[in-house]
C-alpha cells in the first residue's frame, strides 16, 4: 500500500507542473503575438523588417500555439519563406538585396547622427557582420537548381 502511494505524484506536484506548463505556453504565445505585431508594423515602416519577426513568431508559435504556427506556414505570402528558412536556411535574393539596401541606408543615416565614435563603429561592424552572414545563406533558385539534376537545355542558334 505504501509503495503505491509513493509512486503516485503528489497533488501539489501535479498542480505545480500544470501551472508551469500553462505559464510556458502563455509566454510562448505572448512572444509569438509580439513578434507578429512587430512584423505587422514592419509592413508599414520601411526601416523595420517584417520576415524576421514572422520567422520568430512561427518559431514561438511552434512551442506554444500550434494553430498559429499552422496558419503562418499556410499563409499565402509568408508561408513559403518560413518553410524555406526552416527546411534549408534559405533566403530569397530579393530579401537579401532589400535587407542589405536597408542596412546601407541605416549606415548612411548613422553617419549624420550625433553618437559616440565607438558606438558608430560598433554598429557599422554589426551591420557588416549581419550583411555577410545574410548574403552567405542559400537562395531559392540555387535550391531549385539542386533539386533538378538534369542540365539546362541549350538554346538552338
Amino acid at each position: 500500500m505504501e509503495r503505491e502511494s509513493a509512486l503516485r505524484p503528489a497533488p501539489a506536484r501535479v498542480f505545480q507542473s500544470v501551472v508551469i506548463r500553462r505559464t510556458q505556453q502563455l509566454l510562448w504565445r505572448l512572444l509569438a503575438l509580439a513578434a507578429l505585431a512587430l512584423g505587422f508594423i514592419g509592413i508599414f515602416l520601411p526601416v523595420m523588417p517584417t520576415v524576421p519577426f514572422v520567422l520568430l513568431a512561427a518559431w514561438a508559435a511552434g512551442r506554444g500555439w500550434p494553430q498559429l504556427e499552422v496558419w503562418l506556414l499556410n499563409h499565402p505570402r509568408y508561408g513559403t519563406p518560413i518553410r524555406e528558412w526552416r527546411e534549408y536556411g534559405a533566403v530569397s535574393r530579393r530579401a537579401k538585396w532589400l535587407a542589405c539596401t536597408m542596412m546601407a541606408g541605416s549606415a548612411a543615416m548613422l553617419w549624420f547622427a550625433q553618437v559616440p565614435t565607438w558606438l558608430r563603429g560598433s554598429l557599422y561592424a554589426l551591420l557588416l557582420i549581419v550583411a555577410v552572414w545574410l548574403c552567405t545563406r542559400p537562395e531559392r533558385s540555387v535550391l531549385s537548381a539542386d533539386a533538378d539534376p538534369s542540365p539546362p537545355e541549350k538554346s538552338a542558334r
